[in-house]
C-alpha cells in the first residue's frame, strides 16, 4: 500500500514537471527559432502556432483541474470501510454495492468507479469520467505537437535529418552514446529525450483514451470489464455517451467547462434505472 501511495504522489508532481518544461522549452527554444522572421518579431505563423499550443495546454491543465474538482466520491456515507492489512497491494478496491467501490488509496467510497488515477491523485467515475476523457485527448495533442516542433528544431538548429524514418528509432541510443562521450551538449541530449517523453504520453494517452471512449459507449467500467462483463452492454452508444459527456457535449470540446449535472445523492436511482 505504500507503493500505490508514493506514485500517488509522484505522478502528479511529474506531471506538473512535464508540463513546465514543455511550456519553457516552446517559448524559449522552439518558436523563437523555428518561426523566426527578420523582419517582425510576432510573424502571424509564430501567433497561429503559439495559439494552437496553448489551446492545447489550456484545455488539457483545464479538464485536469475539473477531473481533481468533480471527484466522484458519494456524499452520502457515513460509514466509510476499513480494509483488511492482510489486503494485497495489487487490490487497490473493493466493490461494495449498486455500483459502488471503495478505493485503498483514496479511502473513500466511489460511485461508478473506473479506475484510479495516479496522475490527478483520484478515482475516475460518474462524476469526473467526462473531463477524464478530455484531458487525455488534449495531453496527447499537446504532446504530439510538442514532438512534431521539436523535430523542426532540431532539424533546424542541429542539422538533423529525419529524412530516413531510422533515424528516430536509433537516435536515442547515439544521442546518449555522444553525451557520454562529451560530443554533444547537455541541452541537446535533453532535447532528444524529451521528444520520446512526448511521443510515450501521446500515444498512451491516445491510446487510452480510445479504450475509455469504448467503455463509455458501452455504459461499463474498467472495474466491470476486469470482472468479465464486456459482452453485456447497457443502453445505446448515444445514451451511454449523452450520461457523461452531457447535452452540450460540443462546448465540452472546445473549453473545459462542466456540461453535465450529477447529483451524487441520485446515483442510486441513475444506478438501479441503468441496471433494469
Amino acid at each position: 500500500m505504500v507503493k500505490l501511495r508514493l506514485l500517488n504522489t509522484i505522478a502528479p508532481a511529474y506531471f506538473y514537471t512535464a508540463t513546465v518544461v514543455t511550456f519553457a522549452l516552446h517559448f524559449l527554444l522552439f518558436m523563437p527559432t523555428v518561426f523566426q522572421s527578420q523582419d517582425v518579431m510576432l510573424n502571424p505563423t509564430m501567433l497561429a502556432h503559439i495559439a494552437v499550443f496553448l489551446f492545447f495546454m489550456g484545455n488539457a491543465l483545464g479538464n485536469y483541474t475539473m477531473t481533481i474538482r468533480y471527484p466522484s466520491e458519494s456524499a452520502n456515507e457515513t460509514v466509510i470501510p476499513v480494509c483488511s492489512p492482510d489486503c494485497p497491494d495489487r487490490i487497490d478496491a473493493h466493490y461494495l454495492l449498486n455500483g459502488r467501490h471503495f478505493c485503498k488509496v483514496c479511502k473513500k467510497v466511489i460511485l461508478k468507479r473506473d479506475h484510479h488515477c495516479f496522475f490527478t491523485g483520484n478515482c475516475i467515475g460518474n462524476r469526473n469520467m467526462r473531463y477524464f476523457i478530455m484531458f487525455s485527448i488534449y495531453t496527447s495533442c499537446c504532446c504530439l505537437y510538442s514532438l512534431v516542433i521539436g523535430v523542426a528544431y532540431l532539424t533546424m538548429e542541429y542539422s538533423i535529418s529525419f529524412e530516413n524514418p531510422l533515424t528516430f528509432l536509433t537516435l536515442l541510443p547515439l544521442t546518449t552514446g555522444y553525451f557520454f562521450l562529451g560530443l554533444i551538449s547537455g541541452l541537446q541530449f535533453f532535447l532528444v529525450v524529451m521528444l520520446y517523453v512526448w511521443l510515450g504520453i501521446g500515444l498512451v494517452s491516445a491510446g487510452f483514451c480510445c479504450q475509455q471512449l469504448l467503455l463509455v459507449a458501452r455504459g461499463q467500467t474498467w472495474c466491470e470489464l476486469q470482472k468479465g462483463y464486456l459482452s453485456e452492454s447497457r443502453g445505446t452508444w448515444r445514451a451511454n455517451l449523452t450520461d457523461v459527456f452531457g447535452s452540450r457535449w460540443a462546448l465540452g470540446l472546445l473549453l473545459p467547462v462542466q456540461t453535465v449535472e450529477t447529483v451524487p445523492g441520485n446515483w442510486q436511482v441513475y444506478y438501479d434505472h441503468k441496471h433494469d
